[in-house]
Formats: structure tokens, C-alpha cells, sequence
């Protein structure tokens, strides 16, 4: 079968293709930034922007099954051409199509709900692969400065969300269902500092910054302030979705969910001088 993969060269997506292409399916990956298109043999590398769907409408032909992220553009605004994506995907044929969600509904998740093919959306909460934020103090300093220092996460390994993606493009059973994706604990940042510090032996120092220091540190990073009023409300009043762990992973792939100390353990040289 032949899949349509968005956000390709993303922390899901990128996991995404190389699954399917490693079950035998033609993949065609779709990325604005080809330069990090760096994929095995045999993936089909597509330049398109979800902001401009002429730009990647040949792409759908002959693909089966369709995965969209809702973001695009360089300032990852909520994508407004879903009606034209869905146009598109049906007039090519696709039967499937999944949409990794981030944040409330919008127009996108309309034309996916009102177009004719089986959809399903995936809830993840926070990726683990956000600890790499932490990367660059611990290797520098051994120091961890973070706001919420006490916020609890059912963090998810990225290759998870990907896994049960691949499986509901490739399987029946899943139209019309979101699936919320978790890991299999609960975690603290603390917890996150130490797993990450066993693991590459070294005593990490965690500093708890006031909301006032985060947003201050957020801003510097680059975010804008709606993204930073976010993270404040996701971090300071996390909602019960985001550190209740349910059996997403197990139940849809039929193998259980990755623990965070795994995923440290894959990318500890992120975290070492």
C-alpha cells in the first residue's frame, strides 16, 4: 500500500516513515525542508507546504491512507486548507487518514470529519523527546532550570504515537475513534532530571523558576506570547488528560508503551559533554 506521510522530517513523522517503509509499504514523505529529508532507500521524498496544497497534489496519487499534522507554515499556525487537503485526498481516493492533534479543533478537523474517508485523530500528550530542552545545560553545566518544577506528565515516547499511527493507516477497526496517547508513568520533571542523570551518571542540579522566570525564558527561546500563555496553562494547570496514563499503546499496537528511561537510554548522547 502506498501512504502520504505530512510533517515527514517532524519528531512523529519522521518515525512514521521509516515504521511503514520498514513493513513494506511505499511512502511518500512530504517536508518543506528536503536538506533534512534523510531517509532510508527507497522513501519518496516530496516538497510541499500544507499552506499551499497545489503544491503537493500530484503527491496523492495512488496513495491509500493519509497522515496530516494540523500546523504548517514557519510560524506553525493552525492550518486553514483543510478543506482544499480533503479535496484533494478524495478526489485521488484515499480511504484513510489520520491528524495528530495539538491543542482544540479547527477547521481542519472539520473537513477531515466531513470528507467521505475513515479518519481517526490522535490525542498525544507531552513528547519525551521535549527533554532535549534540558540537553544543552546539563552538558554545559549540569544544571536543569525549568518553571513547574512539581507538574506531573504521562509523557509518550515520539516512535509510540508513530507506532499506533501506522497501525490504525494499516488496519481496520479505527474509523471515527481518538485514540489519546500516554506513556506508561507518571513524571515530574525532578523524576525526568534524575532518570536522565542515572543514566549518564552525572548529579544534575534542578532549578525551579518562578512563572515570571519561565515566561521570561520562553520569550528568549523564540515562542510568541499565545504559545507561552500555553505552556503556562498546560504546565501550571495541567489537565487531567495529560498525566492520567491510559493503555493506547498496548491496546492498538499490542505491545506495551515505552518507559522514559528507555527513550534516555536512545538518546543519552544528547545529554553528555
Amino acid at each position: 500500500m502506498k501512504f502520504l506521510v505530512t510533517g515527514a522530517t517532524g519528531k512523529v513523522g519522521r518515525y512514521l516513515v521509516e515504521q511503514l517503509h520498514s513493513e513494506g509499504h511505499h511512502v511518500r514523505a512530504l517536508t518543506r525542508n528536503p536538506s533534512k529529508a534523510n531517509f532510508p532507500d527507497g522513501v519518496e521524498v516530496v516538497v510541499g507546504d500544507l499552506t499551499n496544497p497545489a503544491s503537493f497534489a500530484a503527491a496523492f496519487e495512488g496513495v491509500v491512507g493519509l497522515h496530516l499534522i494540523k500546523f504548517g507554515g514557519d510560524g506553525y499556525g493552525a492550518l486553514q486548507t483543510g478543506d482544499e487537503i480533503m479535496a484533494l485526498a478524495e478526489k485521488a481516493g484515499v480511504k484513510r487518514v489520520t491528524v495528530l492533534l495539538g491543542g482544540e479543533k479547527g477547521a481542519l478537523e472539520e473537513a477531515v470529519e466531513s470528507s467521505s474517508m475513515a479518519w481517526t485523530f490522535l490525542q498525544p500528550v507531552e513528547f519525551m523527546s521535549g527533554a532535549l530542552d534540558m540537553a544543552a545545560s546539563i552538558r554545559a553545566e549540569g544544571v536543569v532550570r525549568q518553571g513547574f518544577g512539581s507538574r506531573r506528565s504521562a509523557m509518550v515516547h515520539d516512535a509510540d504515537i508513530a507506532a499506533v499511527t501506522a497501525t490504525v493507516l494499516t488496519e481496520d477497526g479505527h474509523s471515527g475513534k481518538t485514540y489519546t496517547i500516554t506513556g506508561p508513568e507518571v513524571l515530574t520533571p525532578h523524576d525526568m532530571v534524575r532518570i536522565i542523570g542515572e543514566a549518564i551518571g552525572r548529579d544534575i542540579q534542578f532549578i525551579e523558576l518562578t512563572e515570571e522566570e519561565a515566561r521570561a525564558q520562553w520569550a528568549e527561546e523564540g515562542f510568541p506570547p499565545e504559545v507561552i500563555d500555553f505552556f503556562v496553562w498546560a504546565h501550571g494547570n495541567t489537565p487531567p488528560i495529560g498525566y492520567t496514563v491510559v493503555p493506547t499503546v498496548e491496546q492498538v499496537t499490542g505491545r506495551p508503551a515505552r518507559r522514559f528511561k528507555q527513550w534516555v537510554a536512545e538518546h543519552a548522547d544528547h545529554f553528555l559533554a
